[in-house]
C-alpha cells in the first residue's frame, strides 16, 4: 500500500477512487466560521448529526444524544444544522468530482466513487489524480476530503476510512492481502456489533481470520447470505463497476483564483479557458445547451450566480463565451465590492441528442461551428495544448502538468 508516488508504479488495476468528505457538516461549519477551526463542534442539539474530529476525540459520535455528547465534551460548541449550506457544499464538491472523471457514482451527499482508469495519458496516474482531487476540493470548496484508491469499490472505501482524516491511500493489487487481512472484522461492509460478536465467539477477529476459513464455516455461523458476502469481501471479491446513474443536468468547469485582487482581464482570461473546456466537452458528448450560468465565490465563501438563456440550444464556443462575458460584466459591481476567489461557468438545459437550431448567415461571417469542429479535431489528435487562444499561452489550465502528490 502507498500514500505517495513511490508506490504508484505498482497500482496496476487500482483505478477506483472513493472520495469521502471528512465530518462533512462540521467541516462546513468550521469553514464558514473560522472561529470554530480547531475547536470541538457538534452539529445538532437533540441528536448529534455530525461532530468535528476535535469532538470525536472525546468520544462524541453521530446519532448520539445531545445530552450524552455534552457530558463527554462539555466544552463543545453546539450549532444548529444548516441544510441549505450543506446541500450547496455537496453540489460544489460534486462539480469537482465531475471535472475529475466522467464516471462518478454518488452514494451519499458527501461521498462518491470515481473510475479513473482511462485518464492516465490525459491527467496522470490514479494516485496523482487522487492528490489533485483533494487539492481541488480544498482550494475550490474549502473542505478536507479523504481519498482511497483500490482495484474494487469495497477496498477503495475501506482505504478511505483507514486514511481519515484528510488523507490519501492507494492499495495496489499486489498489496491487497497485506492491507486487508490484519484489519478487524468490523471494517467489512455489513458487520455491526452483533455480527462481530458472533464471529468473535469462534475466535474470528480479523478479515484474515475469515479468509482462512472455508466459506461453509462462515455460512454456518452467519447464514447463507451474510456468510457468502463477507467471505467474498475477505478475498476482495467485488465485481461491481462504478456506474454513473442518469444523465447530468449541466456541464461546467471552475477555476480557483486564490486570494488577492484580480483584474478584469485576469477574470476574462480564466472565463475564456473555462468556456473553451466546457464547449469542447459538450461537443465531444454530442450535447447542446441553452442556459449559461456564471458562478462566483468570494473570500468569505459566499457565492453568487448569474444566468442567461439563449434563443437556441448550442455548443458553439463563440455563442457560449459571448453570453458568459455579458454575465461577467453584469456582475462587475459585486466583484469590485467583495473580491473573488473562484470563477466557474456551466451550461444547462442540455439536449442530449445534440440537436441545434441552425441559422442562416447573411453577413458572410466565419462559420464558427466548422471552426470549432476543426479545432476539436486538432486537439484530439495532437493534445489539448496543440491549439489555444493567444491570451491563454502559458496560463491555460487545460495544458498544465498534473501536480505530483507531496
Amino acid at each position: 500500500m502507498s500514500s505517495d508516488a513511490r508506490g504508484d508504479h505498482r497500482s496496476g488495476g487500482a483505478t477506483i477512487l472513493h472520495a469521502d468528505l471528512d465530518s462533512f457538516y462540521a467541516s462546513v461549519e468550521q469553514r464558514d466560521d473560522p472561529g470554530l477551526i480547531g475547536r470541538p463542534v457538534i452539529v445538532g442539539g437533540g441528536v448529534v448529526l455530525a461532530a468535528s474530529y476535535e469532538a470525536k476525540a472525546f468520544g462524541v459520535r453521530t446519532a448520539m444524544s445531545g445530552g450524552q455528547a455534552r457530558t463527554l465534551c462539555p466544552q463543545a460548541i453546539v450549532v444548529p444544522p444548516r441544510m441549505d449550506a450543506y446541500s450547496q457544499a455537496s453540489k460544489d464538491v460534486f462539480e469537482v468530482f465531475h471535472d475529475t472523471s466522467p464516471l462518478v457514482e454518488g452514494i451519499s451527499i458527501d461521498e462518491a466513487f470515481l473510475e479513473v482508469g482511462g485518464l492516465a495519458r490525459i491527467v496522470g496516474t490514479p494516485l496523482q489524480i487522487g492528490a489533485n482531487l483533494r487539492r481541488d476540493v480544498a482550494e475550490q470548496v474549502g473542505l478536507p476530503i479523504t481519498v482511497g484508491i483500490a482495484r474494487t469499490k469495497f477496498l477503495a472505501k475501506v482505504a478511505s476510512a483507514y486514511a481519515k482524516p484528510d488523507g490519501l491511500l492507494l492499495v495496489p493489487p499486489d498489496g491487497e492481502r497485506e492491507f486487508l487481512h490484519p484489519l478487524p472484522v468490523e471494517r467489512l461492509w455489513g458487520v455491526g456489533k452483533i455480527t462481530a460478536q458472533k464471529l468473535r465467539n469462534f475466535d474470528i477477529a480479523t478479515v484474515g481470520d475469515i479468509a482462512r476459513h472455508d466459506e461453509s464455516s462462515i455460512v454456518s455461523i452467519l447464514g447463507r447470505g451474510a456468510g457468502r458476502h463477507l467471505y467474498a469481501l475477505s478475498h476482495n471479491r467485488d465485481p461491481r463497476p462504478v456506474r454513473a446513474y442518469g444523465g447530468r443536468s449541466s456541464m461546467g468547469a471552475q477555476h480557483a483564483l486564490g486570494r488577492g485582487v484580480h483584474s478584469r482581464s485576469e477574470l476574462e482570461v480564466s472565463l475564456m479557458s473555462l468556456v473553451d473546456r466546457v464547449s469542447r466537452r459538450m461537443r465531444s458528448a454530442q450535447q447542446t445547451g441553452r442556459t449559461v450560468t456564471l458562478r462566483l465565490r468570494f473570500g468569505d465563501f459566499t457565492r453568487a450566480t448569474r444566468s442567461h438563456t439563449l434563443r437556441r440550444s448550442t455548443a458553439e464556443t463563440t455563442d457560449l463565451l459571448n453570453a458568459a462575458m455579458a454575465l461577467l460584466s453584469d456582475a462587475a459591481p459585486l466583484i469590485a465590492d467583495k473580491g473573488i476567489t473562484l470563477i466557474g461557468v456551466a451550461v444547462s438545459n442540455l439536449d442530449r441528442s445534440g440537436a441545434e437550431q441552425l441559422e442562416l448567415s447573411f453577413d458572410g461571417g466565419p462559420d464558427t461551428a466548422a471552426l470549432d469542429s476543426a479545432m476539436d479535431s486538432v486537439r484530439k489528435k495532437f493534445g489539448s495544448g496543440a491549439l489555444t487562444r493567444a491570451v491563454l499561452i502559458g496560463r491555460d489550465p487545460d495544458v498544465s502538468v498534473p501536480l505530483l502528490p507531496d
